[in-house]
């Protein structure tokens, strides 16, 4: 069917959805910038999912029980905010579609979370939408379980193109939702064979439908371009059988370009005011550029408004609650902070520095989260296939799966990726405070996923086991020696190192009260002695270093730096430094985040001048010398007792031999530099 044929069988979704394409056009070119033959190709379905199927209302974007809508092909971000504008959605004013790409514009190249209401997860990578969403879904359906569907009772919608699917982490998502069964979950795949290379066929002959088939999805299909195909295609994916959905869309990149549709020339390059005008003549559209007339705007606007009857009736049932149920309920969806947490987490640690037990951080962290999970019905956790390894599940929390909602435990699978992405999802989701487990290593597979929880600001709780050579025979592909530093130069995330279980409660009463920023968690593998032996209710990592042990009789001329399970060691060296007659001072760095963040006259309280300066940490230097060369860049007398390559394969206590990770190295170097 010619453009023509369609503009006459179906008037009113034609203005419709032209809207969608000129403003995609409009914005690209004004920007000289940008991708229009994605949202021009995927228009017909865009406006049949708002204007048919999709739950949301425009004037109140955070309504909990609105469906969620994702846009995993994110470098077509002109669809999305086209379609806000369009449906009256106050932040995203014609002077923001104007302004596409600009500096202070919230119309970024690519959608970012907390920038735009309406955009529910940052999607610049491709395939991190499409994994995102799963995390969604399953949040979904773990609150519709245990609040019901009157407070909980929606779907997961999710626009992705063949760059989303050729991405490895879209394999792990979508055999994450076929497992368990995600039937309101459902993809709108723009089957439109072309990327940035030109035809699909140039790097990939997969057949997607099959791929989906085979890892326990529904697949339907419609022409992408005709309305009641469309409509049929998503009332039938709208039946929950259980199985989430892949519907493929047939459609042309750039439709409605008379020279550059179906080619690469529509996918990442304005199409020109010569191209532009010969489409608006093919549209039949004679408005000027980002001028919407009259009768299409107010039909739009009206499509915005039609769900604020059911979120009026979802709010009157959420105000027939009692109120400890509405109040509890509305901490869930809004993601607060727990209150019983901090009680928890003293008593933990006032058992612990009774007791003094010498376990690993891991084992410490299992101890902490059997204190937690009871009275947190909020976390939500799991593990990439080394749940024995991450210790991450207590004996409460259940196993969340098709066959028991109610669960709070997830077997990812060996998915490190797809995992952080669904801990995103989780978090955005609202109702759940996520956490998931892998080796510190893997942290090179889940990095996709980190970084934008980084740069969304979610409160995932990362678990990083086995984080040094001190995980032993495994050998140097296990041993984590870059990551720490990695983790820490990544803006927004906070890096915490306990060396023991005191600290180890303290490091997850910080990362779940933390409001905008993900934490990720190294922890041990080996057995480490308690180095706290006083209880104070103070979280005394929270300030990110602090003083363990002081020097006696006065002001230190050492100061012993570390983390994790180095601490010990400098706890070691630092009593054969005073036994010698050297006033030695250990202090722990559980983050060095928090640490930045403190007051400088607190730090240098902690770190004086004018001593020498040891820290040690069976990682690479590099994060370190900020704090090795003093408060004004001055250099001090200092060094790093560490690792300058990878690790080998052999017993831990072999390994901190072999690399020079010793009590007597430390000793042996603080005496030379006196």
């Amino acid at each position: 069917m010619d453009i023509d044929a369609r503009r006459k069988s179906d008037p009113e979704h034609w203005k419709l959805a032209s809207a969608i394409r000129v403003l995609a056009m409009d914005a690209v070119e004004a920007a000289n910038s940008g991708h229009p033959g994605m949202p021009m190709g995927m228009a017909d379905v865009a406006t049949v999912l708002f204007r048919n199927h999709l739950k949301f209302d425009a004037s109140a974007p955070h309504w909990f029980d609105r469906d969620r809508f994702v846009l995993s092909a994110g470098h077509g971000s002109m669809l999305i905010y086209s379609l806000l504008h369009l449906t009256g959605y106050q932040q995203m004013t014609i002077e923001q579609i104007r302004n596409f790409r600009q500096l202070g514009a919230i119309t970024a190249g690519h959608p970012e979370y907390g920038h735009v209401e309406g955009v529910e997860t940052t999607t610049g990578p491709l395939g991190q939408g499409i994994a995102t969403a799963v995390g969604m879904a399953m949040a979904e359906e773990a609150m519709r379980a245990e609040f019901g569907p009157e407070l909980c009772d929606h779907r997961t919608w999710v626009i992705a193109g063949d760059g989303c699917l050729m991405e490895g982490i879209s394999q792990e998502a979508i055999g994450l939702a076929g497992v368990q069964k995600l039937g309101r979950l459902i993809v709108l795949w723009d089957n439109n064979d072309i990327t940035i290379d030109g035809r699909v066929s140039l790097s990939d002959k997969t057949d997607q439908r099959a791929r989906f088939e085979a890892s326990g999805w529904r697949v339907l299909s419609c022409d992408g371009h005709d309305a009641a195909e469309i409509d049929r295609a998503l009332s039938e994916a709208a039946v929950d059988d259980g199985r989430p959905v892949l519907v493929d869309c047939k459609t042309i990149i750039g439709f409605g370009a008379p020279t550059k549709s179906d080619s690469a020339k529509a996918h990442g390059s304005p199409l020109g005011a010569e191209e532009i005008a010969a489409t608006r003549k093919a549209f039949g559209w004679d408005a000027p550029a980002f001028e919407i007339p009259q009768d299409i705007a107010a039909t739009w606007k009206e499509i915005g408004a039609r769900g604020a009857e059911n979120r009026n009736a979802w709010e009157a049932r959420v105000n027939a609650l009692s109120t400890d149920s509405r109040e509890e309920f509305t901490r869930r969806i809004e993601n607060k902070p727990n209150a019983q947490l901090a009680e928890n987490i003293s008593a933990l640690k006032s058992k612990t520095s009774a007791e003094k037990p010498k376990l690993a951080t891991r084992k410490a962290s299992e101890n902490t989260l059997a204190v937690l999970n009871p009275d947190m019905p909020e976390n939500f956790g799991g593990s990439a296939d080394l749940t024995g390894s991450n210790n991450t599940k207590t004996p409460d929390m259940g196993i969340f799966s098709a066959e028991n909602r109610l669960g709070r435990y997830i077997h990812y699978g060996i998915r490190e990726h797809g995992m952080a992405a669904a801990m995103n999802g989780i978090w955005l989701h609202g109702g759940f405070r996520a956490y998931g487990g892998t080796f510190m290593t893997f942290t090179d597979y889940a990095r996709g996923a980190i970084r934008l929880s980084a740069l969304m600001g979610l409160p995932v709780v990362y678990v990083m086991t086995h984080d040094s050579i001190g995980l032993g025979e495994d050998g140097p592909t296990h041993q984590p020696v870059e990551h720490l530093a990695i983790c820490r130069a990544t803006p927004n995330l906070l890096m915490l190192r306990p060396c023991d279980q005191v600290e180890t409660a303290e490091a997850w009463e910080i990362a779940l009260t933390e409001t905008n920023r993900p934490s990720v968690m190294a922890l041990s593998r080996q057995g480490l002695p308690t180095l706290r032996n006083t209880h104070l209710d103070e979280n005394l990592s929270a300030k990110g270093a602090y003083v363990l042990r002081d020097a006696t009789g006065g002001k230190p001329e050492v100061v012993l730096m570390a983390t994790g399970s180095e601490v010990e060691i400098a706890v070691n060296a630092r009593d054969t430094l005073e036994a010698a007659g050297t006033p030695t001072r250990v202090v722990s760095v559980p983050s060095m985040e928090l640490f930045r963040a403190q007051p400088a006259a607190y730090r240098q309280d902690v770190l004086p001048a004018g001593t020498v300066r040891i820290a040690i940490e069976a990682a690479v230097r590099q994060p370190w010398d900020w704090l090795l060369l003093g408060e004004r860049g001055r250099e001090e007398k200092s060094d790093f007792i560490g690792m300058k390559g990878f690790g080998a394969s052999a017993p831990a206590p072999e390994l901190y031999k072999e690399f020079g990770i010793t009590v007597e190295a430390v000793v042996e170097r603080a005496k030379a530099l006196l």
